[in-house]
């Protein structure tokens, strides 16, 4: 059973899908943290409605990115978290935090990378006129969506689509896509080689 850690800036909406499927039993993990940049983000009053212990930590507090991102590390250092999953995290990690932990810092991107990254990525895929559009899950690296790619799941962009009814689509996507991912985590089934992720398959044992 792995101890997961969530860090949120916004809603959390795909934050409650994981934690849902924790506690069906179909995620071997448990949520230990929830962890925000953002002391109003809708996300923790969800987590703490769970029991999950909730942290604010703003960037206004610290002298540095750097000072920042060692407090985060010393409170999933508390709870010995396995994986830490963003989920609507709106800050890009130091390489310290990166470092700390290995392979074990995932992202979801409404966009499938390596195109439209950064924010707004549904309108500026939208903008763009792609017919294909998606969202992405990937380990996560210093840089803006550039960590190596998991898993990626595709949406069709009809003629009357707007922006937002796009989103809606990659969204409903992300939340059947980040729940698998973090399950196959969890099993230990993404095994990362040199330029590419490789899932192996479940032991039917």
């Amino acid at each position: 059973m792995k101890n997961l850690a969530i860090m949120v800036s916004g809603r959390g909406s795909n934050m409650v899908n994981i934690v849902e499927e924790t506690k069906k039993g179909n995620i071997k993990g448990r949520v230990k943290v929830v962890i925000s940049n953002k002391a109003d983000a809708p996300a923790l009053e969800k987590a703490k409605a769970y029991g999950i212990d909730t942290y604010t930590v703003l960037q206004s507090d610290f002298s540095s990115k750097s000072e920042y991102d060692k407090k985060v590390i010393e409170i999933l250092k508390g709870y010995d978290i396995d994986l830490v999953v963003l989920a609507g995290y709106m800050k890009l990690l130091t390489k310290e935090f990166v470092d700390a932990y290995p392979n074990r810092i995932v992202n979801i991107h409404p966009a499938l990378l390596p195109s439209f990254r950064g924010l707004d990525a549904q309108k500026q895929a939208f903008d763009f006129g792609v017919k294909i559009a998606g969202c992405t899950v990937h380990f996560v690296d210093e840089g803006m969506d550039t960590g190596k790619i998991i898993a990626q799941r595709a949406v069709i962009v009809d003629e009357e689509d707007t922006v937002e009814s796009l989103t809606e689509k990659i969204l409903k996507e992300e939340h059947k896509l980040y729940p698998y991912v973090v399950k196959l985590l969890c099993e230990d089934r993404v095994i990362v080689e040199e330029n590419k992720i490789r899932i192996k398959e479940e032991d039917s044992h």
